[in-house]
């Protein structure tokens, strides 16, 4: 019968509350327990208590719809009424039902707060009396021999079927109890005519009369054949048995007959090879429709995936790699040089195990690229797997397959992507990684990155040793500090600094630009970017270590005059630096050390940050008070402290300054660090806290073109300090002159190329005395202490 489309029918009918039903169809004269717990079902039901008026109940033609509308339910339905409801936790209810009569949907009244519809009631239709009474006596009779060949129903359930007289109920009830799907219910519950309906019946009734015949002839030819030890197979023999009667054999056998090829072929390692061969023989006694099965199958897949033996044969030309390197990446000697070493040590001793190597720097720097560069040179996949954010050791190790969709870890799965094992996989942004409930998976890589341990590396998943001794593993930071100390002392640390102007000059015009022309359907003779132009771009629109900025910048550049070209320009256009403000806008950067220190009490200092390094500077002003010290700007604890050791080293030499007795008590000092949304911390601003405040008290500006960093200690001296090259290189970026360092760190200008430190004059101090003589204007005149001047004379002058 044709389905019936929800809303159709005439006349006025009654409004009533729907209850949507998911997978059943509920009859009149039945009886039915359901949970409801979706919050329109669970409003309806709350405002049916109240009410006491009956219900319609509609079956979906998809359960699986969560809150389904007026093309999502069938268009005929029961009245019936909630019998009793009992609560179910905090939000559910379990309900009985009791089923009226058939109802037509007309078409829905209300969808909030929950289903209303308007419906009209649908009567039976006796239009061939003696048919309908033939029908009945057939219904009744292959219902007693359905019930005959299923011992599991009740046997008063053939004396109940016979009791009943009335013929519209009596299809109602059976199609009601018959395990068919809801289609075929919802056939039954369409059909008005009492004939037609015992029809549609009578025929599913001969149809499970069939079925169970079938299934009885199964059984006995299955017991036959089955001795005391084959009972544990009897529902596979059984299902066995049923497809080849239907003809619908599904050749499970030549699949695992094939997946054991696979496994021969893979060349197992002998324990992989014994847990496979148990779990190829539990497979084959096992039915294919067994979620056990799903699992079964799954877990020797992988092993058969998975690269046991495979491996490329590395390129151990070391002229060629070095060749490579160079014309991918300008600059990072030091890496260079540590993978031509591990290609001669390869190619001496073919038996080494692979380093664990980890580069750390700022972003852009080419980190990524250069691993995929290593790979490249040594003629082997290549594999990323990024750590950023992962929390859980499962996805390390893997999951146990006790739970469902159960996979490797991440390891293992790259191992079968790269499909070698021997690739060189990357592991970026290792110190992102974080933890909680689930595990660390920090802990879990040091048996990954330990070459004492990684040859036997355990997965959950698999439950089997896997070597990963041949894999050369690559790992990538921005900073090393948020990585563990044990991960840290199992991997070789490479730094990787931010690059100097020439350097980004030289990455543009080889690698950028090209590479961005090419990209934007562009060519030489279309696009060309001047020497200018590009200084520019890296001085005035770009402050970064890197070069994605750089790269991000030039492309907006180049975008630009792809508009030109598309609406009609074929003449070369040659960007200057004058044009640069047509593409992208006014600058973004300008020295501003000169303007920022054009008063007393502002120093610049150096900083190192994740993304490189930078500059900052500090002001200091004072105001008439009971002698605070206030410090913003973010500062963090060590940072606060370097304030107040500044102050206290100044205050302890006050007569020196000539400063006025009483002079700390009578006034406030503020310290300030912009920018103060950005966290703050670290002693390297020691030696720029103390020339700020000096500044202040004498009325000595700071040299706008020099910048300063060093730890401070209370008796003047000037200690060592980190990431010099870093802070170098902010500096020339900011346009400083003149850097002091100190003398302890000179040492770590050998890392700062020589084209940085010929545009650099560098001071080497050891005490805070010889910073003042530098950083400020002129030097501050230390006066006898018994020719203190008065108070009007310490007052800061106009600048």
């Amino acid at each position: 019968m044709a389905e019936s489309k929800f809303g159709q029918g005439e006349g006025q009918g009654i409004d009533i509350p729907i209850l949507p039903l998911r997978n059943s169809v509920f009859f009149p004269g039945s009886i039915m327990p359901i949970s409801v717990g979706r919050p329109k079902t669970l409003a309806m039901v709350k405002a049916v208590e109240e009410s006491g008026e009956p219900i319609g109940i509609v079956a979906q033609k998809d359960g699986s719809i969560d809150d389904p509308g007026a093309e999502d339910l069938y268009a005929m339905g029961t009245t019936g009424r909630i019998v009793k409801a009992l609560k179910a936790g905090e939000e559910g209810f379990h309900l009985v039902l009791q089923g009226i009569k058939r109802f037509r949907v007309l078409g829905l009244t209300q969808a909030q707060p929950y289903l209303r519809a308007r419906v009209v009631e649908v009567q039976d239709i006796n239009a061939d009396p003696l048919k309908i009474e033939a029908l009945v006596m057939n219904v009744k009779k292959t219902a007693r021999e359905v019930v005959g060949l299923m011992p599991e129903i009740p046997s008063g359930a053939a004396q109940f079927v016979e009791g009943i007289d009335d013929p519209g109920h009596l299809a109602d009830l059976i199609a009601a109890n018959m395990d068919v799907s809801v289609e075929e219910k919802m056939e039954v519950l369409n059909l008005v005519e009492v004939s037609q309906r015992l029809e549609n019946v009578l025929e599913l009734l001969h149809r499970k009369l069939e079925v169970l015949k079938l299934s009885n002839k199964i059984d006995s030819q299955v017991k036959g054949e089955m001795n005391k030890t084959q009972r544990e197979y009897y529902l596979r023999q059984q299902l066995k048995a049923i497809k080849e009667e239907l003809g619908e054999a599904d050749g499970t056998e030549g699949d695992l007959d094939e997946l054991e090829q696979k496994l021969k072929n893979a060349n197992l390692p002998a324990d992989a090879e014994k847990v496979s061969r148990k779990e190829l023989r539990r497979l084959r006694q096992m039915p294919s429709s067994s979620s056990e099965y799903t699992v079964g199958r799954t877990y020797l897949e992988w092993f058969a995936d998975l690269p046991w033996d495979k491996q490329t044969i590395d390129s151990l030309d070391i002229q060629k790699a070095r060749e490579l390197l160079e014309i991918k990446h300008y600059g990072l000697e030091k890496v260079k040089k540590r993978i031509i070493e591990y290609l001669a040590v390869r190619k001496l001793k073919a038996d080494m195990k692979g380093p664990i190597l980890c580069m750390v720097g700022p972003p852009g720097v080419g980190k990524t690229s250069l691993a995929q560069s290593i790979a490249e040179s040594l003629g082997r996949k290549f594999h990323r797997i990024s750590l950023g954010g992962v929390r859980d050791e499962a996805e390390i190790r893997g999951h146990r397959r006790t739970y469902v969709g159960a996979l490797p870890g991440r390891i293992i799965q790259g191992l079968k992507k790269a499909g070698t094992n021997n690739p060189v996989m990357i592991l970026d942004e290792i110190d992102k990684l974080s933890y909680d409930f689930r595990g660390d998976p920090a802990s879990a890589l040091l048996e990954v990155l330990d070459p004492e341990q990684n040859h036997s590396f355990s997965d959950h998943y698999l439950e089997v040793p896997f070597d990963l001794s041949k894999v050369l593993f690559i790992a990538t930071a921005n900073q090393l500090d948020p990585i563990p100390p044990a991960l840290k002392d199992r991997m070789e640390v490479l730094e990787l600094p931010g690059y100097t102007h020439e350097e980004k000059k030289h990455i543009a015009v080889k690698h950028l630009i090209p590479k961005a022309v090419e990209g934007h359907g562009l060519n030489d003779k279309l696009f060309q970017l001047e020497d200018d132009a590009l200084n520019s771009v890296i001085i005035d629109y770009t402050r970064e270590a890197g070069v994605r900025n750089l790269e991000r910048t030039i492309t907006g550049v180049i975008r630009g005059v792809a508009v030109d070209v598309a609406e009609g320009r074929k003449e070369l256009t040659v960007v200057k630096k004058d044009d640069l403000t047509k593409f992208l806008g006014p600058e973004k950067y300008y020295n501003e050390m000169t303007q920022r220190t054009e008063l007393p009490g502002v120093a610049t200092g150096l900083a190192w940050t994740a993304a490189g390094g930078d500059i900052l500077f500090i002001e200091a002003t004072k105001m008439v008070g009971k002698g605070g010290l206030t410090l913003t700007g973010q500062l963090g604890a060590v940072m606060k402290e370097s304030a107040q050791a500044a102050q206290s080293y100044l205050r302890a030499r006050s007569p020196e300054f000539g400063l006025a007795e009483g002079f700390w008590e009578k006034n406030d000092i503020h310290v300030h660090v912009p920018a103060g949304g950005i966290p703050k911390d670290g002693p390297s601003a020691g030696v720029t806290m103390i020339c700020a405040l000096t500044s202040l008290v004498t009325g000595i500006r700071v040299r706008s073109d020099v910048a300063m960093t060093g730890e401070i200690t209370l008796r003047g001296s000037v200690l060592p300090v980190g990431g010099i090259k870093e802070k170098v290189l902010a500096a020339l970026r900011a346009g400083v002159k003149e850097i002091l360092l100190p003398e302890r760190n000179q040492k770590d200008l050998y890392e700062v190329p020589k084209e940085v430190k010929d545009q650099l004059k560098f001071h080497f101090v050891k005490r805070v005395d010889e910073v003042l003589d530098i950083a400020l204007e002129r030097p501050p005149e230390r006066f006898n202490p018994k020719l203190a001047p008065t108070k009007s004379e310490t007052e800061i002058p106009p600048s």
